[in-house]
């Protein structure tokens, strides 16, 4: 019988206090390079902030220690609940005493937005210093990380956030498999995950900022684009592609890293339950990639026949810059980061004719890979919808036939698609009630449905282009802004995993 591993001091601390104490040292980062511009007062600001949240976690673990505490996979999610609702709150603290021109709540809602890698900012990028951009990048990439580690050590067991497809499990309790089960120490199984993905995440994120100074960003600017694209959080600086020094160069880097958002085999294969873990065969890829390439090409046909009409049709750098501008920003957003390529512009002024922001949208409610930093509906599940309704109409013509399993459906369980289509109806009616919920709140019915599917997909920069004209939220009123932010961290965790919550088993005892 395999030995348990008993977990270390450290990881006998509630996952919530871990969480709280990486994010009161993540605060140096800021307060250094604060120092380093001789901006003392944001300097301490984020230290004071740091070493106040330090004193406290450990107050805490202290008083705790000698009090038994479980530790099964749903209160982990109530944990991480908790990491989108209350954490904010402890981030804002040194965001607001730094800028010092805003309210406390207001702060809390950009934190919500940062950790829930939505990216939707209250503030213009000229209004935020360096440090505090900074920051905002941080707190999304931590939030990307966490997705990444919630997903496989989280998740997974409950069958929850997509791999209700796949599992033999029903959602929200807990599947035996590699690494899981009752006799597997929930903790020991987070502390691995952690361990194996840290090193990968933060690479990649190295990897992307060194390939963006060497075609001249500027550095913070690199820095924050490597974080935002690896979190898929859309964060920037300077306001987005427009601002940014690289040009189609750093588009292309970071259009090559949006990829990892396509699918989880894109960078590990330990969340792999059934099927193969071979990347060609991966639906989800494939699916990613046939999006990728023919909305481009539709979108650039139509803009085409628009220059026509313009005597403009013979412009061939135009012709490929509106191409190029089409490619990436459709990548953008299905991965739900949100970045709009520097071109996305010239196509409209190539053509003349505007690109409706519903494409966007709908390319936001896909989403991207299940168990990576992306939101949406997820393209497991829609590939699942897609197969039940191939099936449905095959059984039209031949009533009695019956399809074999083959490499396309080895991923998706019996009942993966009552699942998906339960999800889609899910997300359908928390859409429908929020876009409720902000019209009433004095929202027209254009900026409620932006912001609801913005806030539900993760993808923030939707504010500024899913409408005709950007909506502002710093204009909103706190209530609105409360249900902006509960419908962040809906889109973030799922209704799925929000009902799991209410189940009796993690409120007995």
């Amino acid at each position: 019988m395999r030995r348990q591993t008993i977990p270390g001091p450290l990881l006998r601390m509630p996952l919530f206090l871990q969480i709280s104490a990486v994010a009161a040292i993540s605060m140096l980062l800021p307060s250094a390079h604060a120092l380093v511009l001789r901006d003392h007062a944001t300097s301490r600001s984020f230290f004071y902030s740091g070493l106040m949240g330090l004193i406290v976690v450990t107050l805490i673990a202290l008083a705790m220690a000698s009090r038994p505490s479980r530790h099964s996979p749903l209160s982990q999610l109530l944990s991480l609940f908790a990491t989108f609702v209350i954490l904010p709150a402890f981030l804002a603290i040194p965001f607001h005493d730094a800028l010092k021109t805003t309210t406390f709540f207001n702060a809390y809602v950009e934190m919500v937005s940062a950790v829930t890698t939505t990216g939707a900012s209250l503030f213009e990028p000229a209004r935020l210093s360096n440090s505090l951009h900074l920051w905002r990048a941080e707190v999304g990439w931590l939030g990307g990380f966490l997705m990444w580690v919630a997903a496989s050590s989280i998740l997974a067991p409950l069958s929850l956030g997509g791999f209700e497809v796949t599992s033999q499990g029903a959602p929200g309790r807990t599947v035996v498999g590699p690494m899981r089960g009752p006799g597997v120490d929930p903790r020991v199984r987070l502390a691995r995950t952690t361990m194996t993905l840290a090193p990968i995440y933060i690479g990649l994120t190295v990897a992307v900022w060194v390939l963006l100074l060497i075609v001249g960003e500027n550095s913070l600017v690199a820095l924050c684009h490597a974080m935002s694209v690896m979190a898929t959080s859309g964060i920037s600086p300077v306001g987005g592609m427009d601002g940014a020094h690289a040009g189609m160069a750093g588009e292309g880097i970071l259009f090559l890293f949006m990829f990892f958002a396509l699918s989880r085999l894109t960078f590990s294969s330990d969340t792999v339950a059934r099927g193969h873990a071979r990347l060609d065969r991966d639906p989800e890829f494939r699916v990613g990639l046939l999006i990728v390439v023919v909305l481009p090409l539709l979108l650039f046909l139509r803009h085409w026949i628009g220059a026509i009409d313009a005597n403009a049709a013979e412009n061939a750098s135009l012709a490929l810059r509106a191409y190029w501008g089409s490619t990436f920003t459709v990548m953008s957003f299905l991965t739900t980061t949100g970045f709009a390529s520097a071109d996305w512009a010239e196509a409209q002024q190539w053509s003349g004719l505007p690109t409706p922001g519903i494409i966007l949208m709908g390319l936001a409610v896909f989403g991207g890979g299940v168990a990576t930093t992306a939101g949406g509906v997820k393209l497991l599940r829609v590939f699942a919808l897609y197969l039940s309704g191939v099936r449905e109409m095959q059984r039209l013509v031949h009533p009695s036939s019956v399809t074999p399993e083959g490499s396309e459906t080895s991923r998706i369980q019996k009942n993966g698609a009552l699942l998906a289509f339960v999800f889609f109806m899910l997300f359908a009616v928390s859409l429908a009630v929020i876009a409720a919920a902000l019209a009433a709140l004095g929202l027209d019915f254009e900026n409620a449905l932006v912001l609801s599917i913005a806030a539900l997909s993760t993808t923030g920069p939707l504010t500024e282009l899913g409408s005709s004209n950007p909506v502002r939220l710093i204009e909103l009123g706190n209530m609105a802004k409360a249900v902006f932010s509960g419908a962040m961290v809906l889109g973030r965790l799922e209704m799925l995993a929000i009902i799991a919550l209410l189940t009796p088993d993690l409120w007995r005892n």
